[in-house]
């Protein structure tokens, strides 16, 4: 692994941000009463709207974000950046227009507990554990392209839960998966400018190994909500 150097103070805030995600894990998992209530009545071609909904879904989803988060953290080049982030946009829209239109419905909980594992994997990636440990290194790139066909099923998933209206749904899921794409250059740009930041700075090497042990932490945070909202439901 190559490290540079960042201060304390960068340190702290990103931890508080980690931990205010936690925080609201409840409510990021959820949807807004609006929001809610216009899937459950919206029929016909709503292009603009799914659009929106689909960029505020990846702005807001911070589990999504946590996960790009680990798959950037050590990507200097913007060549390999691109590449990375197309094979989770390719994974995460290909499972969200197959499994709302094919009806494909796995338990959410289990699929959001793998969502949080994703996390832990690519920050365990990042600290060269599978080398250090179990003396074998996974494809990055299958890695990725995997967990996003797990992060696009697990809206398929919540999706399905608000019985949306058949008149017009291949056109608004389609509008919905390109505002996702919308979203996540969005928030992609914003990760990318904090992370140049971080970068230049001092003492980055001295934090970059706890910054991935934090997103680990997160990740198995999440996860051990969905379990156990699995074995209590």
């Amino acid at each position: 692994m190559k490290f540079l150097k960042r201060g304390p103070n960068t340190w702290h805030w990103m931890l508080a941000v980690m931990l205010s995600m936690l925080a609201g894990v409840a409510l990021a998992h959820g949807v807004s009463e609006s929001d809610k209530g216009f899937l459950q009545g919206a029929a016909g071609i709503q292009i603009m709207p799914y659009l929106y909904l689909g960029a505020k879904h990846m702005v807001t989803g911070y589990d999504h974000l946590l996960f790009l988060v680990g798959v950037i953290f050590f990507l200097y080049r913007m060549k390999d950046i691109g590449l990375y982030v197309t094979l989770f946009a390719v994974g995460h829209s290909t499972t969200l227009l197959l499994g709302v239109l094919n009806g494909w419905h796995i338990d959410a909980y289990l699929v959001d507990a793998i969502i949080g594992l994703s996390i832990v994997y690519r920050a365990f990636d990042n600290l060269d554990g599978f080398q250090t440990f179990l003396k074998v290194q996974p494809n990055k790139k299958a890695a990725v392209l995997i967990f996003g066909f797990f992060h696009g099923l697990g809206l398929a998933t919540k999706l399905q839960d608000f019985a949306l209206s058949p008149d017009g749904l291949i056109p608004n899921m389609i509008a919905f998966n390109v505002g996702v794409e919308i979203g996540q250059l969005l928030a992609l740009s914003m990760i990318l400018i904090a992370m140049r930041y971080w970068r230049s700075s001092e003492s980055f090497a001295r934090h970059a190994v706890k910054g991935n042990f934090a997103l680990m932490t997160a990740g198995f945070v999440l996860a051990g909500f969905q379990f156990a909202g699995f074995l209590i439901q």
